[in-house]
């Protein structure tokens, strides 16, 4: 990046178009480049910092804020409903009935 910003007062002072051009090209490759390693750099991060964290203290310290925020914290899933049990059931008769019979 440096060598971008050292070409690029030396093309302003000439205000050559064709090297101010190249420059603003070379700077453009550069700024992409630096955008892909930093992606990445990001991702590895993340994915490294998710799967090294135990769920246990995760989850001790989730309850931790949510005391000291006064905040109903709920961890375990939602409870499936009836409803969604019949239109489960619903939809596996319509699987059965399209399977051919044996």
């Amino acid at each position: 990046m440096m060598s971008v910003v050292k070409g690029m007062d030396k093309a302003m002072e000439t205000m050559n178009l064709e090297r101010i051009s190249l420059v603003m090209d070379e700077f453009e490759a550069q700024f992409s480049d630096l955008d892909v390693q930093t992606s990445y750099m990001e991702d590895a991060m993340c994915s490294t910092t998710a799967v090294s964290t135990p769920q246990d203290q995760v989850d001790s310290l989730m309850r931790e804020m949510a005391e000291e925020a006064n905040i109903e914290l709920h961890l375990a899933p939602p409870e499936r409903s009836a409803v969604i049990g019949v239109e489960d059931s619903t939809i596996a008769d319509r699987l059965r009935a399209l399977w051919p019979a044996t």
